[in-house]
């Protein structure tokens, strides 16, 4: 068995698949050590175990909108594609999505996968509740009113086997999503506010290289401007790596759409190809983000053999323990490099040694060369975090080696 990109191979003898929440519970509670996988989208050993290898993905399929319409209660085994078209045909939205619809969202909000825009929190931010399995196979519930539900939303599948989320929904709206060619790059570090306030969404690529920037606003209303700070407006679709066709990105051209539709960057239909990437990503102060484009464009040349883009997003700050924004207005640094982990890790401790000093925190779910010190330093909630884990799974069940490395217990 393999991750997506095809860089892990997992240790574990076989993958079970319980069907319903029942024999989930009594497969958790007789096995010494479980971790559990979603769509496999991470690319380091996160999910890795040589014991117990779990997948949600087929447990019901449950979507039950609140009667209040404030909410919606998801199997965390979906997929955003599965959950938002459900929500959009309802007319409920969320606040805001990542750039592949595949992910599943068990497996998105515990790692802290996110989208752009600098008043959006990350996936996991619109959690309310969550519900899991222990480590005793009980089923087990936080919502908001807990003192330690910061701690357990974005948990790295350190605490059990999510079975259900409930999301924050908000009423369906609509959204267009205009590219623009050609931002120069020295305008994307002294205009990076300017740039970033233009659209509810906003990701710009580089390879770091090129002199030119690409990038994607995603509005509510916006206006079809031929010229935008220098920046010149698309004559077609793109995809996000300049010579790839834009046959499976979401609808550009200004073309309203549903948020669904137009959020992420690749639509649902389209199957994401496996084994042909890596990826990091850095998330600084976004005060910092200025000083950390020049520290990229220093590096570019030596980048330039790896990379396949690079892309930078907003999010907005939250109270999430172990999310990349806590406690502050975050700029992601996201890497798409080759596959060839041998020639990658090299540019990858680079990269870090520029950006750590800024306040960097790495990904956790992606390709990163940190030790746990550095970790620690990058997250403060990490020891209240290995605590609360301490306490909810005392034996360890849902440890494995990365958690071993990256978060040991005391």
């Amino acid at each position: 068995m393999k991750n997506w990109a095809g860089n892990i191979t997992f240790a574990a003898g076989e993958l079970r698949r319980p069907r319903s929440v029942g024999e989930l519970q009594e497969l958790v509670g007789g096995s010494e050590r479980v971790r559990v996988l979603g769509t496999g989208h991470s690319f380091n050993r996160i999910a890795d175990t040589a014991d117990t290898l779990v997948s949600v993905l087929d447990l019901p399929k449950t979507i039950e909108i609140a009667a209040d319409r404030r909410s919606v209660r998801v199997a965390g085994g979906l997929r955003y594609g599965e959950v938002t078209a459900a929500l959009q045909t309802d007319g409920l939205a969320l606040h805001n999505l990542g750039s592949l619809p595949h992910i599943s969202v068990a497996g998105a909000c515990s790692t802290g996968t996110h989208g752009s825009g600098d008043t959006n929190g990350t996936l996991a931010s619109a959690v309310v509740r969550i519900e899991y399995v222990g480590a005793d196979g009980s089923l087990v519930a936080f919502d908001r009113s807990d003192p330690d539900f910061d701690g357990v939303v974005v948990a790295l599948g350190a605490l059990g086997v999510t079975t259900h989320l409930t999301l924050a929904v908000e009423p369906s709206y609509e959204i267009r999503q205009v590219v623009y060619d050609g931002l120069p790059v020295e305008r994307l570090g002294a205009s990076f506010d300017e740039v970033f306030a233009s659209a509810y969404s906003v990701s710009a690529f580089t390879d770091w290289v090129d002199p030119e920037v690409m990038v994607w606003r995603k509005a509510k209303q916006i206006e079809l401007e031929p010229e935008w700070l220098g920046a010149r407006l698309a004559d077609g679709a793109r995809h996000p790596i300049k010579t790839m066709p834009a046959d499976f990105a979401t609808q550009q051209g200004g073309v309203p759409g549903p948020w669904n539709a137009r959020l992420p960057h690749f639509r649902l239909e389209f199957t994401p190809s496996n084994g042909e990437e890596l990826q990091s990503e850095y998330f600084l102060p976004r005060t910092q983000a200025a000083a950390a484009i020049d520290q990229m464009r220093a590096l570019g040349h030596q980048m330039a053999p790896v990379i396949q883009v690079s892309e930078l997003r907003t999010i907005a700050a939250d109270t999430l323990w172990l999310s990349p924004s806590q406690g502050r207005d975050t700029v992601a640094f996201h890497f798409t490099w080759i596959q060839d982990e041998t020639v990658v890790r090299p540019v990858v401790e680079s990269v870090e040694n520029a950006l750590l000093p800024l306040g960097a925190r790495p990904h956790w779910g992606k390709v990163f060369t940190a030790d746990a010190a550095t970790l620690r330093e990058c997250y403060p909630k990490v020891p209240d975090f290995t605590n609360l884990a301490t306490r909810l799974d005392p034996a360890g069940k849902f440890r494995n080696d990365y958690l071993n490395t990256y978060l040991p217990r005391g």
